[in-house]
């Protein structure tokens, strides 16, 4: 159904907009991941644009997998997300007008550093993940349809196991985001599939370390695709390109490159390195 007015929950601004409420001043509205809210890149980012262009950007963060709903729902302008896949059957069902590649980093295994399932120096993430299984360490999911979600399925989908048939044993799903996954990953001394993003900000580690790191099947791309006006007549198409442009541009790239946490680098832009 399509929708000419919004409602929607600001997280974690914990602002609340009513359907049809005028608001001062130029904005949009970016669906996004948790993996980019939390690590702080948007404070980093956004203040250099809202500065420039005097545009505003409020951000949503939730998993990858809502944000794409709530984007064909017309409950925002722009999504910025990390699931390839979904975001180009977005675009093809009508819902978005174009993907463009913005920056990448990948996803690492984390887990308790005694490693009772000896996946530190594998071969590769789909052996670590089958020693997992056949040792009934314990594992935590997001289980959350998140872009975190969707690679994690993947990977098991790759050796052939459904880990979901073990839910409420060894694995256990938390329908959370990142950060609340980890603090229970850490609280079951259990195994977690994160992206390094949010691991290099996370404070709570208890013990926890990287034990797999490296794979190609690891790679955790970020793309942003604009909203098709024809499908959500209100977006505000002429804020959300100049975001855009300014995101996939010189002085974007260079933002997303310069921002590091400890000296850690978290993103790599690539903006027009494989786009569709």
């Amino acid at each position: 159904m399509l929708k000419t007015a919004r409602n929607w929950f600001c997280v974690p601004l914990a602002c609340l907009f009513a359907a049809g409420t005028a608001m001062a001043g130029d904005f949009i509205l970016l669906q996004s991941t948790t993996s980019t809210q939390n690590s702080g890149l948007y404070e980093h980012l956004l203040p250099a644009f809202e500065e420039k262009t005097g545009i505003q950007v409020r951000v949503v963060a939730v998993g990858t997998g809502q944000a794409i709903k709530n984007a064909g729902n017309c409950d925002g302008d722009l999504l910025l997300v990390h699931a390839r896949a979904a975001e180009e059957a977005f675009v093809a069902e009508g819902g978005g007008k174009e993907r463009r590649d913005v920056m990448y980093n990948d996803f690492v295994l984390v887990g308790p550093s005694a490693d009772p399932a000896g996946i530190g120096g594998g071969a590769d993430a789909g052996t670590a993940l089958e020693k997992i299984a056949a040792s009934r360490s314990a594992f935590v999911s997001r289980g959350d349809d998140s872009g975190t979600h969707k690679k994690e399925l993947s990977l098991w989908s790759g050796i052939g196991i459904d880990p979901v048939q073990y839910s409420g044993g060894w694995y256990r799903e938390t329908g959370s985001g990142m950060g609340a996954t980890l603090n229970a990953a850490v609280g079951m001394d259990a195994y977690v599939l994160t992206d390094r993003a949010t691991w290099i900000s996370f404070g709570n580690r208890a013990g926890h370390e990287i034990l797999f790191e490296g794979d190609p099947s690891l790679f955790n791309q970020y793309g942003v695709v604009t909203i098709d006006p024809d499908h959500c007549p209100n977006v505000r198409q002429a804020e959300a390109k100049r975001f855009v442009d300014w995101l996939l541009g010189p002085e974007g790239q260079a933002a997303i490159a310069g921002f590091r946490l400890g000296g850690q680098q978290l993103f790599y832009p690539n903006a027009g390195d494989g786009d569709s």
